[in-house]
């Protein structure tokens, strides 16, 4: 088994920045995908950012260009740096570790962030 933890999140203004951090108790090189999901208030888990072992990464249309997400497998730790904060990034976010391919098999406990207008 392995944990995640994060940690990181916090009340930000518009327009600022915060990183989240998840760090594995295990290594992460098995894992093919480490991700970060996020979810709002009455809505629906979103995938916010992949990164995949082989150097592939993703993100969701909205945070392009704001987000960066990096993944340290010697340190079996994934970040998240958010720039450019807005109102409706505010949602608590999840680090998550896929395998392979299907479900993610591992999830962390969130860390909420809330981005103040």
């Amino acid at each position: 088994q392995v944990q995640l933890v994060e940690s990181g999140g916090g009340l930000v203004q518009a327009g600022g920045s915060l990183r989240l951090s998840c760090a594995a108790s295990g290594s992460i090189l098995r894992f093919n995908t480490m991700a970060w999901y996020r979810q709002a208030p009455g809505k629906q888990r979103e995938l916010v950012a992949t990164a995949t072992n082989s150097g592939s990464i993703n993100y969701v249309d909205s945070v392009k260009g704001r987000f960066t997400i990096s993944r340290d497998n010697a340190k079996n730790m994934v970040s998240l740096q958010m720039n450019s904060l807005k109102p409706e990034d505010t949602a608590v976010y999840y680090c998550a570790a896929k395998l392979s391919y299907g479900a993610y098999n591992y999830w962390g406990q969130g860390t909420q962030v809330t981005v103040s207008s």
